[in-house]
């Protein structure tokens, strides 16, 4: 008997299973419109999330490159206040450099103090030209405003007119910059 029992247990819950998978049967229809609703919102959902993360991204990516542009700003900032500098100090020096030229071109023959002022003095243009100082030619040149600075014009018949006959001071560069221009004389 006990086997009977067991098996009418077994029919009754069979039976409760088929039932209530045809109640599920009957339900699908309000379930499969709720769950694709469901659906709906979660796509919904995703392509916000989608759009708010290639928002961020983008803004990330924009900040970064404002960093580097930022950064190479202030290394070409930091570079020509660097040069800047250099340019005034060695525009302080020129005079010294000038005076000790000034003094050699009038020296006496064989005297050892003036070779130890042609020594300082060649010292002197070793040290700026190491710096990437150049002298500005100008004798003989034609006259350019944005390199000579004429004092004066004079008649010359062994200069063409609009070229430097002499240079009264010497003028310098640093790199591409003029530090001083080379003050001249030039032919009319």
């Amino acid at each position: 008997m006990t086997e009977k029992k067991h098996h009418k247990e077994k029919d009754h819950k069979h039976e409760e299973e088929i039932n209530e998978t045809q109640a599920e049967v009957v339900a699908t229809p309000e379930i499969s419109e709720q769950v694709s609703a469901e659906v709906d919102a979660l796509k919904s959902q995703l392509k916000e999330a989608e759009s708010k993360l290639a928002e961020s991204v983008e803004g990330w990516r924009r900040s970064v490159a404002d960093f580097q542009n930022y950064k190479k700003r202030i290394e070409r900032d930091n570079e020509m206040m660097y040069v800047s500098m250099k340019g005034d100090i060695i525009k302080k020096v020129l005079p010294a450099l000038d005076d000790l030229e000034r003094a050699l071109q009038n020296r006496p023959e064989d005297n050892g103090w003036a070779n130890g002022i042609e020594l300082i003095a060649r010292k002197m243009q070793n040290m700026l030209d190491a710096e990437g100082l150049k002298r500005i030619e100008a004798e003989g040149m034609e006259f350019n405003p944005n390199l000579h600075e004429a004092i004066s014009h004079e008649p010359s018949e062994d200069v063409k007119s609009g070229y430097v006959i002499a240079v009264v001071q010497n003028g310098y560069m640093l790199g591409e910059r003029v530090i001083r221009p080379a003050l001249v004389r030039v032919a009319q």
